[in-house]
């Protein structure tokens, strides 16, 4: 049998399935349901209560009326610039810091932080024969598919899998950030050696090395990177590592940990969540866009031709016809992305170091561009400006990553928020999370067969 053939007979079937859909999109309003649990306005509907993070967009003022303001990111009540800026300060990187943080809600001292650490390195490998038998066995074309099968193969090597007490439920989550770097690469390692007959090498971590370390060591041939390249990367890492509990993947989290599951499935679901384009796959579609730009664009330093093309791109000519012009906009933010701030300083430094200024120099372009064009071209209740995803693929390729890793980085960082969300959901919610959906469809009468 041919597994992925669509015959006749189902393309019949996908028809009638399609033809039976009388949900209209004005529906929504007639019956005041929030599609998307957001309101007209871009407000998320409130379904629970955390202390993890925090995201600000909007303020009001006295008289009521909401006022759009640059964005604002909080982990556990601190502001992510802050943060960013006090481990710079002191010449260490942050990643590691930043999981403290999530999951404990508290700053560690030196002391806390090494041990951290160390707990972290000690958990940074796979069981026996798991590389073997999971990874190199059944090589697939999607990391995160791969990945969250590995995950859910993990549950077979725990001993005390469905435990959800907390300290089972930490024990398993610092286990899984501890080796979401070397399923990631592994799996990317795999599927180069099987699907494209590149050579195999599969490479150990180092103990004394951070996780944006590790991640660029096991990744190259030759394990080289730069000071400058890992600092990237953990600050990839950290901007990555949570935003409130309101995205897809982390709402997923709390929606399927309320269930009573165990820690592998809940982390699994989270990863097919945010495998989607739109949500963790967006910065790979940021940096094909702008392949196709450049592929059909004569001179990427002339703004009127730049312009033509985003125009295009709007106006669904373009590129996937989508009449996008991906890593502009959020859901959240409007004047500005907190996240793609702090990218957006580091990725000049890496663009000088890469030699790359004029691929920098365009994005900036595309930005300003993109922002006026979509506020005239779009009716829109907020305003646009580019998101983390814009700078975060620009990082990523002057990298040399693979973009086949970028959505598999975006889940090595955010595993430490769903990771948080888990052990807060556990701690305090006590019942399923159960949504409700109004019926559109009226009673049917019953036929007997041989009447219809």
């Amino acid at each position: 049998m041919n597994y992925s053939e669509i015959t006749p007979y189902i393309e019949e079937l996908a028809k009638k399935s399609c033809g039976n859909n009388n949900i209209k999109p004005e529906m929504y309003g007639q019956y005041d349901v929030k599609r998307g649990l957001r309101d007209a306005n871009g407000f998320g509907v409130v379904t629970g209560l955390t202390e993890v993070s925090n995201v600000k967009s909007r303020e009001v003022d006295g008289d009521g009326n909401v006022i759009q303001c640059p964005g604002e990111l909080f982990y556990r009540g601190y502001n992510i610039k802050k943060l960013v800026k006090g481990f710079l300060k002191s010449g260490h990187p942050g990643f590691e810091e930043t999981i403290y943080l999530l999951l404990f809600s508290k700053l560690p001292t030196k002391s806390e932080l090494d041990e951290f650490k160390s707990v972290l390195s000690n958990y940074r490998s796979l069981p026996p024969s798991f590389v073997r038998d999971m990874i190199l066995k059944a090589p697939g074309k999607d990391m995160m598919n791969m990945i969250s099968r590995s995950v859910l193969a993990l549950y077979a090597y725990d001993e005390n899998p469905d435990d959800i007490s907390v300290p089972n439920i930490l024990r398993q989550c610092l286990q899984l950030i501890a080796q979401f770097p070397l399923l990631s690469v592994y799996g990317y390692h795999s599927y180069q050696h099987y699907h494209n007959n590149n050579s195999l090498f599969i490479r150990f971590p180092k103990p004394e090395y951070t996780t944006a370390e590790n991640l660029l060591y096991i990744l190259r041939e030759d394990g080289k990177f730069t000071p400058l390249e890992a600092q990237l990367l953990d600050i990839c890492l950290v901007l990555h590592a949570e935003h409130g509990g309101g995205n897809n993947s982390t709402f997923t989290t709390h929606v399927v940990t309320s269930s009573g599951t165990d820690t592998y499935s809940a982390i699994s679901a989270a990863l097919g969540s945010l495998k989607g384009p739109r949500h963790g796959g967006a910065n790979v579609k940021v940096v094909r866009m702008f392949d196709d730009m450049k592929a059909n664009v004569k001179d990427t330093k002339d703004r009127a031709q730049i312009e033509k093309y985003l125009r295009d791109l709007l106006d669904k000519k373009a590129f996937d016809n989508a009449g996008l012009i991906y890593g502009m906009g959020h859901a959240v933010y409007a004047v500005s992305d907190p996240r793609a701030e702090v990218l957006h300083s580091f990725a000049k430094s890496l663009s000088v170091e890469k030699g790359m200024e004029d691929e920098f120099v365009l994005y900036e372009t595309v930005a300003e561009l993109a922002t006026q064009l979509i506020a005239e071209k779009r009716k829109m209740y907020k305003g646009v400006s580019p998101n983390v995803d814009f700078y975060s693929g620009l990082v990523y390729k002057m990298l040399g990553l693979p973009y086949e890793l970028y959505t598999p980085l975006f889940a090595c960082a955010r595993i430490a928020g769903w990771s948080a969300h888990r052990i807060e959901e556990i701690q305090n919610a006590g019942k399923i999370i159960r949504p409700a959906y109004i019926n559109v469809k009226q009673e049917q009468k019953y036929l007997p067969l041989e009447e219809r």
